[in-house]
């Protein structure tokens, strides 16, 4: 197989459809089709399963889809490192993050970066925690924002620690000095969100074992800030999520402290590409002030 022939393996798994992957790749859908054809049949094995829906990978397709990634990564980074050797600053880099940090922390820093690097094209893919786990896995990203609360095997760079913060309706009764308290929390309605993405607060409630109502699930931060401010219930968010809110909505320290942790992480950190690795000290130096090691 050829590198191209990985590159439209690549492109049909993350589009989902022939007809998109030829359009990424200026091809004709019937050229991606046999393609893949012909990869299977040198393969000996179906690599997507073809439907009314789209194409998704076979089981043997998927466990293909890391090396293949591997490969195209690597190529990637060879360019870059040619180009850097010519004295330009070339190359790609794909970041995967969640809602806060997409919303609040990443536009000023793409920003920044751009002005700076303008030759250095960068994808964002926004998702869960779950989801940018799974894309650094597969190398779909090169560089992950993460929470501690969830970073499994990776080894993350610390970029910010964030305090927890409790939001309540307005009418709701304050609390005593204004800190709310896990006694205070205890057994009331709470706004919730799943688990990839609400790590934090699950992992506060389970510590000082408080009880709950959890009479709204909602999937990201606007609709949890939406659900309290229409009376729902309470929640707890970082306080990165909650600073350009205008929400009426009344937002309390907590006591004892308890922080989310964000910071970013890559799959090798021996292996950056040369874009890769100058995103990554960017991105360090302006969260924190400072370059890393």
């Amino acid at each position: 197989m050829t590198l191209f022939s990985y590159e439209i393996f690549d492109a049909v798994a993350r589009q989902g459809s022939f007809n998109k992957a030829a359009q990424q790749l200026h091809l004709t859908p019937s050229a991606i089709s046999h393609a893949i054809a012909v990869m299977e049949e040198e393969l000996g094995f179906a690599l997507f399963n073809r439907g009314k829906s789209g194409v998704t990978m076979t089981s043997y397709g998927a466990s293909l889809y890391p090396s293949i990634r591997a490969v195209l990564n690597s190529d990637e980074a060879l360019k870059q490192s040619i180009a850097r050797l010519n004295g330009l600053e070339k190359g790609k880099v794909k970041l995967g993050t969640f809602n806060s940090v997409c919303a609040y922390l990443l536009p000023d820093i793409l920003k920044s970066f751009k002005q700076q690097y303008p030759q250095i094209e960068v994808e964002v893919y926004q998702g869960t925690y779950d989801d940018v786990k799974e894309w650094l896995r597969v190398g779909q990203v090169d560089i992950g924002f993460l929470s501690s609360s969830c970073k499994e095997e990776f080894t993350l760079t610390e970029l910010l620690r964030e305090p927890l913060l409790c939001i309540t309706p307005e009418d709701w009764p304050a609390p005593p000095d204004g800190i709310m308290t896990p006694e205070l929390m205890q057994d009331q309605s709470f706004v919730v969100q799943g688990d990839p993405t609400d790590a934090d607060m699950r992992q506060f409630l389970k510590k000082y074992k408080v009880g709950t109502q959890r009479m709204c699930h909602v999937l990201d931060d606007t609709s949890n800030i939406a659900m309290v401010e229409a009376g729902i219930g309470i929640s707890i968010l970082p306080e990165l999520t909650l600073r350009r809110c205008t929400a009426a909505i009344k937002i309390y320290p907590i006591q004892p402290e308890e922080y989310r942790v964000v910071g970013i992480t890559v799959q090798r950190p021996g292996a950056m590409a040369p874009a890769v690795e100058q995103m990554f000290h960017h991105i360090v130096a302006c969260c924190t002030g400072k370059t890393s090691d």
